[in-house]
């Protein structure tokens, strides 16, 4: 079991020590998932709306297209720090991000039409520009995108425009938007996992993850999925919030930090480490296997 002070440093690691190995230019040949893993730290993860074998990485380094063999192209022109990357839930031509410009500085909040290979400056954000480590969209009203920079920032536009809710909970790791209602949202944090029902303004503790909770994500379909240290990923839907089950303790000492779910099949998941690993399921998280393995 690793413990909480343990879990803390890790992730610490993780933001800051940012490899500097080369990593190749756009449309240069394709690396390695265990390559790009050595040389930069992957921040998000999706799948790829036309081609739903293909992984998007956003990554420390650019925005890369991981095809089923295993091997990453990066096809961003940009070598943004892709932060907060979040896919729009109902139009799969949108996809969004935040971050730094290779050059230093924050991005606000940026967008995507052309499958992550041009970005362009959306919003500053409230106060910006902003660096939002963690966004999501609403999947019940798309205009509603949720962002954390020192405090909860709420747009209702799409981007647009953003005021500030109120602080985050403490230690926040990771944020989900919920399937059921506008403004509910999820909060993954070294205390464990919390639920706002109030759009942030408010946070109650889940009984069942108190643990360190280094992610959650929230499926169209409601299913809602965490990784709390020592159990696992765990998974419920949102209309029985309290019947948990643990899927899956398979990691040794590694954990979850990111989870995509296949909208055409949910029981097709992956999964970014903590040390950059990309890993696929197709149970529904029971079993797992390296993404581009056999």
């Amino acid at each position: 079991m690793i413990s909480k002070n343990h879990l803390c440093s890790r992730l610490a690691l993780a933001v800051l020590s940012v490899a500097t190995f080369a990593l190749p230019a756009q449309g240069e040949e394709a690396v390695t998932l265990s390559s790009l893993a050595q040389r930069t730290h992957v921040h998000g993860i999706a799948i790829d709306p036309t081609d739903p074998r293909r992984l998007y990485l956003a990554t420390h380094h650019g925005f890369f297209l991981v095809s089923p063999d295993g091997m990453a192209t990066r096809v961003s022109v940009e070598r943004h720090d892709f932060m907060g990357f979040t896919p729009h839930p109902t139009d799969p031509a949108i996809l969004y991000a935040s971050g730094h410009p290779a050059g230093g500085g924050n991005l606000g909040v940026i967008a995507s039409i052309d499958g992550g290979h041009t970005w362009l400056p959306l919003a500053e954000g409230a106060k910006g520009p902003v660096d939002f480590h963690q966004m999501d969209v609403s999947k019940v009203d798309p205009k509603t995108i949720y962002g954390v920079f020192g405090g909860i920032e709420v747009s209702r536009d799409g981007g647009h425009t953003w005021q500030i809710v109120a602080p985050p909970p403490d230690r926040l790791i990771d944020l989900a938007a919920s399937a059921a209602a506008r403004d509910t949202i999820y909060a993954a944090t070294e205390s464990g996992l919390k639920v706002s029902r109030d759009g942030g303004t408010s946070w109650q503790p889940e009984p069942v993850a108190t643990g360190p909770t280094s992610m959650v994500e929230v499926g169209s379909d409601g299913t809602v999925y965490a990784f709390v240290i020592g159990r696992g990923l765990i998974s419920t839907s949102e209309d029985r919030l309290a019947d948990w089950q643990t899927l899956s303790n398979g990691f040794g000492d590694g954990y979850v930090l990111h989870l995509a779910i296949d909208p055409t099949d949910g029981d097709k998941l992956y999964a970014v480490l903590h040390d950059g690993r990309v890993m696929a399921s197709t149970d529904g998280g029971r079993l797992w296997n390296p993404f581009g393995s056999p």
